[in-house]
This record gives structure tokens, sequence and C-alpha cells, in this order.
């Protein structure tokens, strides 16, 4: 079914008034330099008027501002800042199209959809793990994605459910917008800025096509054991109980993604076994411990229960407890003669949301040591403060105690939440 009558819902003044307040209030200004604050203050003038522009096809959408933020690795990530009302546009939009693509999209695919989350997939991953026949795991990367998104194949996956042309063509206006950068404007034919609100939902579009339908066709039609897939936006697990199902899959996605301007990386996409019976099988061929991956933040790990049971370790990533500890070192050392409480404040805020995402069980022993970590930076910083003055480590646990929360496990089993909720 495709549905030819779709722009009225989008430029609808209830339907921008809900966006506008869906946007985040200190998100940083596009080219334009307008403010979620300046423009409310004549919402309704505003939003009356781009309605009617949106409405006889006179809105343009303008180009998205280019800034850099650094990685985990020390690269830097180019993320687009979109124009305000360009957002409110794009938000209004996704909430239409989610509408129509969360009936097509499927089970396996969790990133950036209503009401799923990275602790769904992970549930999911652990699961698949667990129950299924996995002996063998492929840990797959599509280099530079959300660049290389070919804009010809991507209004064609469009087109396939919306027929209305005036939302193709605003979707067209916003992927050829280009970019602003140091004051020169780039246009490019591939390729969606990470940033913008209409991007990821473009993205699982894409990828929809490319790789869900596909996979879920070749698992039920020429794999011969169990196979589980689990993706998570650009990034996705599969783990297969034959060698060859695994082997041929791999094969056969490099030459799936071709076809779509697709590249898998070569250094980051593994094949590797993995499982409740990997450790046994390389140590009898004298090869070590099977191998880990990772995966939304967390290292998996073939472990044993103290029954002796395979069970899947997930500890906290070694390169993002790193990098979250040097973003706290720098900023400690810009706020040093801050304020006590104030520091308190925000360090406990900062190691309570790490909890809450990192704390799954079996990981406590890397919630402590992070914890322990935002101290000993803590007690360093405060030693700084004073050439003569000392904090003696009794008064910094004090501190430690009050200001910053204990390590916790904060999520359930997932065979217990997946059951719960399935």
């Amino acid at each position: 079914m495709r549905f030819t009558a779709l722009l009225h819902h989008i430029y609808n003044p209830e339907a921008l008034r809900e966006a506008y307040f869906g946007l985040k209030r200190k998100a940083a200004p596009g080219v334009d330099g307008e403010t979620w604050q300046h423009y409310g203050e004549n919402l309704e003038e505003n939003l009356a008027e781009l309605s009617g522009r949106l409405a006889r096809g006179a809105y343009r959408a303008k180009p998205v501002r280019r800034v850099f933020i650094p990685k985990a690795d020390g690269r830097q990530r180019p993320l687009g800042v979109t124009a305000l009302e360009d957002k409110i546009v794009q938000r209004a939009a996704v909430e239409v199209l989610n509408a129509i693509y969360e009936v097509d999209f499927l089970d396996f695919s969790y990133g950036f959809r209503p009401g799923r989350s990275q602790h769904n997939a992970l549930d999911a991953l652990y699961t698949g793990l667990l129950t299924k026949h996995v002996n063998w795991v492929l840990d797959a990367d599509i280099r530079g994605f959300f660049d290389t998104i070919n804009h010809e194949w991507l209004v064609k996956f469009v087109e396939h459910r919306v027929a209305d042309k005036r939302v193709v063509r605003l979707i067209q206006k916003w992927l050829n917008a280009g970019v602003l950068e140091d004051g020169k404007r780039t246009y490019s034919e591939e390729g969606t800025p990470q940033g913008g609100n209409v991007s990821p939902l473009l993205a699982n579009i894409y990828l929809h096509y490319v790789f869900d339908l596909w996979a879920k066709h070749w698992r039920r039609k020429q794999a011969h054991g169990d196979m589980i897939v689990v993706r998570y936006a650009d990034d996705f697990v599969v783990g297969f109980q034959v060698k060859a199902d695994a082997e041929k899959f791999l094969a056969d996605l490099r030459e799936r993604f071709a076809k779509f301007a697709l590249e898998l990386h070569p250094e980051k996409t593994r094949l590797f076994e993995f499982g409740a019976f990997a450790d046994r099988n390389r140590q009898r061929k004298g090869e070590g411990k099977p191998e880990t991956f990772n995966f939304l933040g967390f290292t998996h790990i073939c472990a044993k229960k103290r029954n002796g049971r395979f069970t899947v370790l997930r500890q906290t990533m070694r390169k993002r407890l790193q990098g979250k500890l040097a973003e706290i070192k720098e900023e400690l050392r810009k706020n040093l003669h801050d304020p006590i409480p104030k520091v308190g404040n925000w360090l406990r805020s900062v190691v309570a949301g790490h909890m809450r995402y990192y704390g799954v069980p079996m990981n406590t022993p890397a919630l402590a040591l992070f914890r322990f970590a935002v101290g000993r930076l803590w007690h360093r910083a405060l030693k700084r403060r004073s050439q003569t003055a000392r904090i003696t480590w009794d008064r910094m646990k004090r501190l430690i105690d009050r200001w910053l929360p204990a390590a916790r496990v904060c999520h359930p089993y997932p065979l217990r939440r997946l059951g719960v909720i399935t």
C-alpha cells in the first residue's frame, strides 16, 4: 500500500507546534543563528508562516552547518547542525513517516525507533547467544555509512511506500541542501548529515531494504542451522550455528552491499568462533581463549557461571571508560576552583548516568572501578587548588560517599526482562 496524501499532516500547525516543543531547548543554532528561545517569542506567527510556505511549496531547506566532535579513538566525527525551522519540519515529518514504517520495520532492528533502546538490542543479542545454537559470530561495520547513502536509491525506497510527491520532494530538499563549512557551501549526491532529526529514519529505511529484508530472506532460504541477527542503526551482529553459513553469508553480504554503494570496513569486520563450545574447541586446537567483540558500549566475552554453564559476560568497553574519564578530568581542570557542592552535584549526575547505562548484571567490578577513578580524579583536582592545603584520603572518602552514587546493577538479566515484555 502506498500513501498518496501526507503533506497536510506535516504542515498542520498543531503538528509543527508539537515538533517545536519536542526539540532540545539548548541545542546549538544552525546557519541562520536562530535559537529555540528567540523563535518562541513569536511562536504562533512563525509557525503559521512556516505552515503557509510548506503548503504552497515555497519552503526551502537551509544548508547544514558542519561541526566536528572528538571520537574515543582520537579521530573527529562530523556532525551536521540543522537550522531550527528545518528541525521543526523534519521532526513533524518523522512523526508521520514513523506511523508508516514502524509497521514495516523488522523486529531485529532497534536503532532510533520509538519504544526501543540500546538495552533492548543488548537483551536480544544476549538472549540469542544463550538460547540459540550460535557457534560463530559476524561483527560487521559499514564503512562511512551516513556519508555513503546513495540518494537515488534512498528516494526509490521511500517511494515504495510514499506516493505523495510533495513529501518526496521535501526529503530531497534536505538531502540536497548541502553542507556549510568554513563559509563554503558544498553539495553531494550521497550521504545524509549525522545530527538531523530525519537522518536516523532515512538510515533505517535504507538498511531496511538493503540489509534487513535480505537477511530475513537469506535466513529462511539458505541457512542450514540457527541464525540470529541484531541491528542497531548501522551496527549489527549476526550469529550462526554452522561455519559454512557464516562464510557464505559474509560473501553474499559484500556482494549485496556493493549493489547499493555500501562497503564493509575490512579491518572492523570479523568472523570468529564464539559461543558455548568455542572455549573447548579453541583449546583443543591450541588457539587460546575465544575472541571478544564490542557492541553498543559493551565488550561481550565467553564466560562460565558458578555451576559451569556457558554465559555471556558483558563489560564496559575499555575505550569508553577511558574516554569518559578523560572528559571528566578535563572538566575538573576547567572548574578547579568551583565550590565542592557544585562539583559534587555535577559528578553525581555523571556517575549516576554511567550506572544507569552500564549497570548490567556481572558488570559491577567495572562500575566500581569507574566510581573509584572519578573519586581519585576529584581528589587530585582538589589537591591542586592550593599549594599548602592538603586533603587527606579519609576526608576524600567521606566526600566520595556523600556525592558519588555507589556502584549498583540497574538492569535485570536479559532473559528475565525479555520474558516479561515479549
